[in-house]
């Protein structure tokens, strides 16, 4: 797959994005948003706005002081037609902290992101917000890839993975969305530091940068 980043469409937005959105967009935001939807635009990496995105960055709260977020797609939200409102601030300490919790239900798990909030009237934070927020990298991508599919639906995908992969991608075993895999793969991603992204089986791929 070839990249589709353009200096001059990134610089675009940026300026575009954060005159439109003062108080909620900073470089990192805008970013995102960017390459977001470029990722939503690729029929073979998400069908039907599938797929979500984060950016761990800094924000001011109501009171005006920095306050350190997960910028993090929001449920409804299409990626190929993503904006800034699509991205939901999250504070990102205390959603951190939940990782202390032995489990979480998934209806006080959605309670749990909403209260962090830095907008109350934001939409719900993706059902895998905590896995973006258990993750310590700055830019994570999730992707429902058609290549990786047709890898990790199988029999043996695990073996599979490791010949076609061997050490750059983690193999996080099959677990519903929600918080037990949110724990499960920040513990396959600690290690395994040096792996530029993890193959969930029978789901899909995250990877991540700085």
């Amino acid at each position: 797959m070839q990249s589709a980043w353009s200096d001059d469409a990134a610089s675009a937005i940026i300026a575009e994005l954060t005159e439109r959105y003062p108080d909620r967009c900073n470089r990192d935001v805008a970013l995102r948003v960017y390459t977001s939807r470029l990722i939503g635009r690729e029929p073979s990496l998400v069908l039907h706005g599938g797929g979500n995105t984060s950016v761990k960055t800094t924000l001011a709260d109501d009171l005006g002081d920095p306050c350190e977020v997960l910028c993090v797609k929001g449920s409804g939200w299409d990626l190929a037609a993503i904006d800034v409102p699509g991205l939901p601030a999250v504070r990102l300490a205390p959603l951190q902290a939940l990782r202390r919790l032995d489990a979480l239900g998934d209806a006080a798990m959605v309670n749990a992101a909403r209260t962090r909030l830095l907008d109350a009237s934001a939409p719900n934070p993706s059902v895998e917000v905590l896995l973006h927020a258990f993750l310590p990298h700055r830019y994570i991508d999730h992707s429902h890839a058609d290549a990786i599919l047709s890898l990790v639906d199988q029999p043996g995908a695990a073996e599979l993975a490791a010949a076609v992969f061997g050490a750059r991608l983690a193999v996080v075993p099959y677990v519903m969305p929600g918080f037990a895999l949110a724990k499960l793969a920040a513990e396959v991603a600690e290690a395994h530091p040096d792996c530029e992204g993890l193959l969930l089986l029978q789901h899909g791929l995250f990877t991540f940068g700085a």
